[in-house]
């Protein structure tokens, strides 16, 4: 065997940095990826979330009200948004996800405070998500005792040793805590998304090297109509998946569903055709199976990390919540959160179904057009 050649060596790597620098896809993906991680890693990921919306049912306007809501305020984890007038209001609310706590201070709270009689501050929270709330409710024993010693002072403050009053923390819609009714329908988005993209995109991309697109490309077959026979038959492998996610999210986790299931459906279907229509996007970007893969993967970083399926939402800061709301995924975590954990039904996901509409003509759109282009 020769001995090493510098020349030969010299000139494999130059061949390589050659075909990485015609691989623009590639070598992108090297660079952006990183700094993508990075960005959201360092920046838009949160375990422990601040500000979180809260409304408050006040019952009995006085001081002690007054120093307890500052306190919570000041802690930094509730972020006071408004009042309701009643008990159904303040459900309403939080089954809507317009907030994450509802403070109740009952009628009398004052008086009875300084009747010795220790009244009782109901704190409701959508524990659907143990991660977003359990912070918040944790730091509670703190914040009294603050607003105890701020606003208690004289025989009241002696008087306090035991706390005057006491705070019941209602865990809606999760009350076990239990991480896996949260991440559990969660993960169903995430499947989706993987799954779906990837399969679509590849698959074109795999006709396409082949040669077999070309023929199609002869044929008066038009783009939307080769858009919609791509995509389609792989709705049946979604709808596999599906139903194999219900039946071991209920027997295995104990997942509930008690919402409807025709906004269930709507909304799976729907988000399946949006991640297909995707995948099929991607596919006219890609020049092979592996750059496929490659821009499957960076779609599907984003449906992870600001979703709000691994980290809540409402830790993130705004810019990249303003992200999470471009991401398909974001909307069906909703839908189905709100239908299998929240009794949601058709008018309760209005919105969100109208967001992945609007995603889906977008990127059918682009998707039709780009496609028109590989034609010419």
């Amino acid at each position: 065997m020769s001995a090493l050649s510098l020349r030969r060596f010299g000139a494999v790597l130059t061949k390589e940095f050659i075909q990485m620098r015609r691989d623009r896809i590639t070598f992108a993906m090297m660079i952006a990826l990183p700094i993508v991680q990075l960005m959201l890693f360092g920046f838009a990921i949160n375990s422990d979330p601040r500000h979180l919306p809260t409304l408050v049912e006040v019952g009995d306007n006085g001081p002690v009200t007054r120093a307890v809501i500052a306190a919570m305020q000041n802690s930094s984890y509730f972020d006071f948004r408004g009042a309701v007038d009643n008990g159904a209001a303040g459900e309403e609310a939080l089954r809507q996800g317009a907030a994450n706590f509802v403070v109740v201070f009952p009628p009398d709270f004052e008086r009875d405070v300084v009747r010795g009689r220790a009244p009782e501050i109901l704190v409701a929270a959508d524990a659907s998500d143990p991660s977003a709330t359990g912070g918040a409710v944790g730091a509670l024993n703190g914040i009294i005792a603050v607003a105890i010693r701020e606003a208690l002072s004289g025989a009241l403050a002696v008087s306090a040793k035991p706390p005057p009053f006491s705070v019941v923390v209602h865990r809606a819609y999760n009350p076990e805590g239990k991480t896996s009714v949260n991440i559990v329908p969660g993960l169903l988005g995430i499947i989706l998304s993987m799954t779906m993209v990837m399969i679509t995109a590849v698959a074109i991309v795999k006709e396409t090297e082949r040669g077999t697109m070309e023929m199609l490309i002869a044929t008066p077959v038009k783009p939307l109509e080769v858009m919609a026979g791509k995509i389609l038959p792989y709705v049946v492998v979604g709808y596999v998946q599906t139903i194999v996610f219900l039946v071991a999210a209920r027997l295995v986790f104990g997942v509930p569903f008690d919402g409807s299931p025709l906004a269930f459906f709507v909304g799976f279907n729907l988000f399946i055709v949006v991640n297909l229509a995707l995948g099929f996007l991607i596919s006219t970007a890609a020049h092979n199976q592996m750059q496929a893969m490659q821009l499957s993967f960076f779609t599907i970083l984003p449906s992870i990390l600001l979703s709000g399926f691994m980290f809540p939402f409402a830790g993130m800061p705004g810019w990249a919540q303003l992200l999470g709301t471009a991401v398909p995924s974001t909307h069906f975590l909703r839908i189905v959160r709100k239908v299998m954990l929240k009794g949601g039904g058709l008018g309760d996901v209005t919105g969100e179904l109208g967001a992945l509409v609007v995603t889906l003509v977008i990127i059918a759109a682009i998707a039709v057009l780009r496609y028109r282009q590989t034609l010419d």
